[in-house]
């Protein structure tokens, strides 16, 4: 069985994808597996489109380019149109059914149906909600480990956000436990 994953993580600027996408790609490295991360930022940095793809592997990655992904993070609307129609048919899309309506979901795709901007308000701060998505997405797929990812988060914390580590790991405890 191969360790084989990808993910295309998508939302709004601001609301965190590209740091997941860094630590599921820094947590995937420290796994022993082999990463490749590529980021994709909209015309603004803040509520323009961003989008990451994170492919981890235990064999050489041959091209980190990802045309049909096994598994998604989608945070809003715009990105679950663009990229729902992409996912394999035999995938899992981690969706933010605080902001993206059920009837847009395509029936014939696994979906994790997650109200992560209504988990994170929950915990206490609405920004946790990349954090929420990213514990559902763990689970989702078995990819890593709860604790690895935690464990990452611990080290490649700021000191400036030492703080909410705490909060990030409920965050991502809340989400893993929901999905």
């Amino acid at each position: 069985m191969s360790s084989y994953q990808d993910v295309i993580i998508a939302g709004f600027g601001g609301q965190g994808v590209m740091l997941i996408g860094n630590l599921l790609a820094q947590a995937g490295m420290e796994h022993g597996l082999e990463v490749s991360f590529i980021p994709v930022y909209g015309a603004e940095m803040r509520g323009g489109t961003a989008n990451c793809t994170v492919v981890m592997d235990e064999h050489a990655i041959g091209s980190p380019l990802v045309r049909e992904p096994l598994s998604t993070i989608i945070l809003n609307e715009p990105s679950l149109t663009k990229f729902q129609p992409r996912l394999h048919k035999d995938g899992v899309q981690v969706v933010n059914a605080s902001l993206v309506g059920k009837e847009l979901l395509d029936a014939s795709l696994r979906t994790v149906y997650v109200p992560v901007n209504d988990m994170a308000h929950e915990l206490g701060n609405v920004k946790m909600a990349n954090m929420v998505a990213l514990g559902a997405w763990l689970k989702a797929t078995g990819a890593l480990p709860l604790v690895e990812v935690q464990e990452t988060i611990k080290r490649v914390t700021s000191a400036h956000y030492a703080k909410l580590i705490p909060a990030n790991m409920k965050a991502l405890e809340a989400g893993y436990a929901f999905a």
